[in-house]
């Protein structure tokens, strides 16, 4: 067991629920990031094992929705994982750099949401010094672009 999956078990296993939806798309996040790699060195493998990942933990995200409780936000990000899924699927068939991009923007900006809703929850929060960024290429056409957006 090497040393960085040594510590995210750590934090695992104190995190309450919303800093486990956090580090759920840190990993999805890194994921992607994988992707990106893959795809740059044309590493067919890595790619579909990387992306098989992030559609678990999308389907884990997804099954764990309230929409008894969680009206419009788990209608929302019902829509969101439904959309995220199908633009993952897209980057498997259609593999560039600038697709699985895209993919990490997405999941960046509903993270950044998430990390808000934990602050709100637990001020203290450890995620205050938390940061996971991605600086990728810049879409080289609209055609790279194809994705399937969703309305939140």
């Amino acid at each position: 067991m090497n040393i960085q999956q040594s510590y995210r078990e750590a934090s695992v296993r104190g995190a309450n629920s919303v800093a486990l939806v956090v580090r759920l798309y840190e990993q999805m996040i890194e994921d992607m990031r994988q992707v990106a790699l893959a795809i740059e060195r044309n590493d067919i493998r890595r790619r579909s094992d990387r992306i098989k990942h992030t559609l678990l933990v999308i389907a884990h995200l997804q099954s764990t929705l309230d929409f008894e409780r969680g009206g419009k936000v788990a209608r929302d990000l019902d829509n969101f994982y439904n959309a995220l899924r199908q633009n993952v699927v897209y980057v498997q068939f259609h593999p560039t750099k600038s697709a699985a991009t895209q993919v990490i923007t997405d999941l960046l900006a509903v993270r950044e949401a998430w990390i808000e809703v934990e602050r709100t929850q637990n001020p203290s929060a450890a995620t205050v010094g938390r940061t996971v960024s991605y600086s990728g290429p810049d879409f080289e056409s609209d055609s790279d672009r194809a994705r399937v957006d969703w309305n939140g």
